[in-house]
């Protein structure tokens, strides 16, 4: 069988993309949702089903950095991180944006620069809690549906610049990248409804019990180059790391009593051409084989089965770098930014493209281990 063709979806961004995400639209079948933003500062969507773009919204906050969703908050609802350090949640249905809070918002107009939102994720398993994490090092979890307008429930500080961040699929685990080669590990718990008892008459009442969140583990990457992008494992036994000197390593969390099945660290070399040394932009886990594809700023995409340290396949080789991958709920379709992302220097390079690619069980499936 031949191997699928990427597919351009038209009315690309105008700028460096900066996220892919597929919304969750309650099992739609007659539309597939992909969200996209980029430097031109504007949220798009596109139907993967129909090929068609949506919509085009500017966020008034400058290039947008980050972008979030989730299947447990409403499906209707997109979340943007400006350079201005903005958190802004855009309505689908209306097309309507509000703002959720700032990164350094007690900061001096000389600090603006500093304090973009350069990272977002929703917390998997929550009604309504959104993390962030920007260039003023520091963490915040917002609860969108609070009466306490722009503040967040929680801030911890970081040890640097934020550079990427995840999210575990159990919704208590948060880990962020950050400048010096740190990595974060912060233990969430979100809000729950307890029931107590009223004295003077002895009623029972429900209240809302806050979120918690604290910084459980601080530990250099074993990688030696800077952070690009940082991904959990579907299991949370893990994470994978991509830096800017074409590598991943896979490393697993047993300071956290987190069983590693007796597995050790690794990494490997990825996304070099002859001597070139390209960074590794982004990964995707696949949800459901628990293998994953990275992004290469030599324009390809590569799966692997990390448990197994192989190759699965070479997805697709596009005219510039791959600044973002995506997955769909199911693991047949990959979303792809193909964006240059400035490994080179100021230079002229292909417009910025979104393509969508079908893709093959063999070309996700784990390989089979030998005993």
């Amino acid at each position: 069988m031949s191997s699928p063709e990427p597919i351009a979806l038209p009315n690309p961004p105008n700028d460096g993309i900066t996220s892919l995400q597929y919304i969750d639209n309650n099992n739609s079948s007659s539309q597939q949702l992909l969200a996209s933003t980029s430097w031109d500062g504007a949220l798009r969507l596109h139907d993967t089903f129909a090929k068609t773009h949506v919509l085009t919204h500017v966020m008034e906050c400058g290039p947008l950095l980050s972008m979030t969703s989730s299947t447990s908050l409403s499906s209707n609802k997109v979340f943007t991180g400006g350079i201005d350090g903005s958190i802004r949640q855009f309505d689908i249905a209306t097309s309507t944006p509000s703002l959720i809070g700032m990164h350094g918002a007690n900061s001096s107009s000389d600090d603006n620069k500093k304090v973009a939102c350069s990272a977002l994720s929703a917390i998997h398993d929550s009604s309504s809690l959104i993390a962030s994490a920007g260039w003023d090092s520091k963490f915040h979890l917002w609860d969108v549906r609070s009466s306490n307008k722009h503040q967040p429930v929680i801030t911890l500080d970081l040890p640097g610049k934020a550079f990427g961040m995840d999210t575990s699929l159990d919704g208590t685990k948060v880990v962020v990248a950050t400048s010096g080669r740190q990595n974060c590990f912060i233990d969430v718990r979100s809000s729950s409804l307890s029931t107590v008892t009223n004295n003077n008459n002895n009623d029972k009442e429900n209240s809302q019990r806050p979120p918690i969140a604290n910084m459980i583990l601080q530990r250099d990457s074993s990688l030696k180059y800077q952070t690009r992008c940082i991904k959990f494992f579907p299991s949370t036994q893990g994470i994978a790391i991509g830096s800017i000197e074409g590598r991943v390593a896979i490393e697993y969390l047993t300071e956290l009593g987190i069983s590693n099945n007796n597995k050790k660290k690794y990494a490997f070399k990825c996304h070099r051409v002859n001597d070139t040394i390209y960074p590794v932009n982004d990964i995707a886990f696949h949800p459901t084989h628990g293998t994953f594809a990275t992004g290469g700023a030599d324009g390809t995409v590569v799966t692997w089965d990390g448990n197994s340290k192989k190759k699965l396949a070479s997805l697709a080789k596009l005219p510039t770098s791959i600044a973002c991958l995506a997955f769909n709920r199911d693991g047949k379709e990959l979303a792809m930014a193909s964006s240059y992302t400035f490994e080179e220097g100021e230079r002229d390079h292909p417009r910025e493209e979104i393509y969508v690619r079908e893709v093959l069980e063999g070309e996700v499936k784990p390989k089979v281990v030998a005993k």
